[in-house]
């Protein structure tokens, strides 16, 4: 009787392992095949991905920029320039190439934001001994007028905004440097009807006016040639 009962419980063990093998079975199968299956696809996808990338790159390449070897300096000047203000000024300016009602067809249009910088002052090159003079214990100063010396366009934040080109029409390659062009001269205009030169000749006299002070002038007067 105790045999029986030991050969019982011995076939149960049995029955049991081989319910186990069969049911995680599929399980070891799928995940074999799931394995197998990445392993096979990863070179594929890897491939995919380079083609991807080389096509970007073509579509997309990045321009090479090469500066000639070779210098050629044209002018060296001494300057003693006074630069007493600075504007910074951003334009947004329209270029087109309209063809009136057919501008879907044979237009060019581009929304170009500028942004620039202006600086003036006084040119103190441009002083002699005649523009300075002792009278009755005062310092009589008469500066050079104010001018401006740069007027330019940021390029690293100046860009083109929005560019609509006609259905049958190139894009104009000078549309964008005109643009720059009309930019850089509004600019400059901006400026001048702000009162830069007015602010540069302001700014200019109250720091020559602490520099003299400095060097033991107690008055210091500024005429100019129209006074």
């Amino acid at each position: 009787m105790k045999k029986k009962g030991t050969g019982l419980l011995i076939l149960g063990v049995i029955i049991v392992l081989i319910a186990g093998l069969f049911i995680g079975l599929p399980y070891l199968m799928q995940r074999l095949l799931r394995d197998t299956t990445e392993a096979a696809i990863a070179p594929i996808a890897e491939a995919n991905a380079q083609m991807k990338t080389q096509v970007a790159q073509f579509m997309n390449p990045t321009p090479t920029i090469i500066p000639d070897p070779v210098t050629i300096i044209q002018e060296v000047r001494s300057l003693a320039r006074l630069e007493s203000i600075q504007y910074s000024v951003e334009k947004v300016i329209t270029a087109e190439i309209a063809q009136g009602q057919l501008d879907f067809l044979f237009g060019d249009r581009l929304l170009f934001v500028a942004h620039g910088t202006v600086i003036a002052g006084i040119d103190l090159g441009k002083m002699t001994t005649q523009n300075l003079w002792l009278e009755d214990g005062a310092l009589y100063v008469n500066l050079p007028e104010p001018e401006i010396f740069v007027a330019t366009l940021n390029n690293d934040q100046s860009y083109v905004y929005d560019r609509e080109t006609g259905l049958l029409r190139q894009s104009d390659a000078n549309l964008e440097t005109q643009a720059r062009q009309v930019a850089e001269q509004s600019i400059l205009e901006a400026a001048l009807t702000d009162g830069i030169l007015v602010q540069a000749d302001i700014n200019a006299e109250a720091y020559m006016e602490r520099l003299f002070r400095s060097l033991g002038y107690e008055e210091v007067i500024f005429i100019h040639e129209t006074e």
